[in-house]
This record gives C-alpha cells, structure tokens and sequence, in this order.
C-alpha cells in the first residue's frame, strides 16, 4: 500500500513547490454566510495555476524526482485536472509528460493537455485499459508513474492548501472542509490540520449519486463506486485508495454528501454573489451545508474551493 505523507513531507512539499504555485487567495461573502448560517472562509484553488489545486501536488512529485528519474519524464492515466497539472509541472521542470486520457474525453480538456505540452496517448474509456496503456509506456520509456492521489508526494503537495488557510485566516477556523474524490486533498488536508489545529473536525463532502467515501466512512470498508456514475461534479467519481481511505477512516470527523440540485444551486451562488468561476466538484461542500447535512453552527469554516475549469456551453443551470 502506497505510505501516507507525513506532516514533514507537506512542509518540505509548501518549500519546494512555492516557486510554481500561486498563494491563493481567502475570499468570503455576507451573503453566503447568511444563507448557510455560518461564516465561510473559502479558499480559491479555483484561481490556482491550471486552475486547479491539483498543481501543488503534481510540482511537489515532479519537482521531487532525482535528476536520473526526471530524464525520463512522467507518465499518468487522468482525464481531469491532474492530467492538465502534471504536463504543466513536466514542463516547468523540462521533462517529457506522457498523458494516457480515454478517447471519450471532452475535447477542451485534452486541448488543455496539449497546451503545456503534454503527450496524450488515448486508450479506450476502461480503468483496465488507462492502467495498461501507463503501464506500456513505464515500460517503454522509464518514465515515472505519478497518479491523481495515491501516492504520497501528490497528497503532500495537496496538503499545503490547508497549510494555507490555516496561515491566511483571519479568524480561528472551527470546521475545515474539502470535496473527497480519490482523497488525495482530503488525505493531505486532515494530516496537516491535525498538526496544526488539533481537535478540530475536518468533513470530507461528495455527490450523494457519487457516495463512495461516504458509505466506506460509516462502515469501516473501503466501498466500490456506484455504477453508472451519473453525477455533475464530474471531478468526485473516482474511488478512493487503501491509502486515502485509511487517512480519512483515522482522522476525518466526517463524510457527508448533496445531491445535485444543490450542487448546481451552491455552485450558482457562488459564481452570482461572489464573481468567481467554479467547477461543480468545488461546490460540492457548500452545497451540503445548504442542504443541512451537516451543521457547523457559529464555528467559522475554512472551505477549499478546488477548481474551476468548466465548460461554458454547457453550464447546468442552461440545460
């Protein structure tokens, strides 16, 4: 099993990756407050480098490799975001990416790709096929594998976000909050806020069609996704690793989900009052606070809004 990061693994990540990533900002909004009910400090990764936080982790695990592993590039099977951070860290670093995306995925993602330079070879829309096809190219070229999130130098990087807020507050966080997909934010985020900020809860949130993490919190077994995932925070529907999934069972307060209409209603209020672009994964632990999934009463809250690449046509509050 892939080894958890270390609270030192996501200081020396927050060193080596602060050259290439931006400090994002805090924003807040009187008027979210008063509809949630609490105070919401959010965390921008959605203006983060790719626009996404996945950049912290794919620079610390680019920038970590030793000079003999770099010149033989990196290779990954994603078709989200970390696929658009890795090429870009490759770059920075002047290493080959190889991208393996499935055939299936939407041509403005795989036109991000290309654009910091990555190397897409497409395989068929099969996790069988994406791990076969990486696999092939280790083989062939050397490269090393850096996965989305089960793998300890991703997770650090990831962490440093929550490092971040934590600093940047301006006022004592009382709830921490983060959407949970494979886990790799949640992982790097409940390590760093149990250092920092000892005893306060930590609530790992995801889509109720997309209920992995939240099923697998509540008994105690790593759970399969539910098939066909049909869910629009397209962002959250990988399944958690033993890694990911033995941070979060030790040091999570809790897993909750929202459904969809208030997913799309938590992901319009914050682009309509607060001017800002997110994604639907981003809005994901908004919208379970609106829905009363969990309450955090009057404990200030720090919410890592994770990204914001969409696709302008095809905005759900326009289908």
């Amino acid at each position: 099993m892939t080894t958890a990061p270390t609270f030192a693994d996501i200081r020396i990540a927050e060193t080596r990756i602060a050259p290439h990533v931006h400090r994002t900002p805090i924003l807040t909004s009187r008027v979210i407050d008063e509809i949630a009910g609490c105070r919401i400090l959010f965390k921008c990764e959605n203006l983060q480098r790719t626009g996404a936080f996945k950049a912290r982790g794919a620079f610390n695990a680019v920038l970590a490799l030793s000079a003999e592993e770099a010149a033989c590039g990196v290779v990954t099977h994603s078709s989200g975001n970390h696929a658009a951070a890795l090429a870009l860290a490759a770059r920075e670093r002047g290493i080959d990416a190889h991208i393996v995306m499935p055939n299936t995925a939407p041509a403005p993602k795989k036109a991000a790709v290309a654009a910091y330079g990555g190397r897409i070879v497409e395989c068929e829309p099969t996790l069988v096929a994406r791990l076969a096809a990486a696999e092939a190219i280790v083989a062939e070229t050397g490269a090393t594998l850096i996965p989305p999130f089960d793998n300890r130098l991703v997770a650090a990087g990831q962490g440093t976000a929550v490092l971040e807020l934590i600093a940047d507050a301006t006022e004592q966080l009382g709830a921490i909050t983060c959407p949970v997909g494979g886990g790799g934010l949640l992982a790097g985020t409940l390590v760093a806020a149990a250092e920092l900020l000892p005893g306060v809860p930590v609530i790992g949130a995801e889509p109720a069609m997309a209920d992995d993490a939240a099923r697998g919190f509540h008994s105690g077994r790593i759970q399969p996704q539910r098939l066909p995932v049909a869910t629009i925070a397209d962002g959250l529907t990988t399944s958690m690793s033993d890694m990911t999934f033995g941070v979060m069972r030790e040091l999570a307060h809790d897993v909750v989900t929202a459904s969809e209409a208030a997913i799309v209603e938590a992901m319009r209020l914050i682009w309509a009052r607060m001017k800002i672009i997110v994604e639907p994964s981003s809005a994901v632990p908004l919208a379970a606070i609106l829905e009363g999934a969990w309450k955090p009463g009057q404990k200030a809250v720090g919410m890592i809004l994770t990204g914001g690449n969409v696709d302008l046509d095809r905005l759900p509050w326009n289908r």
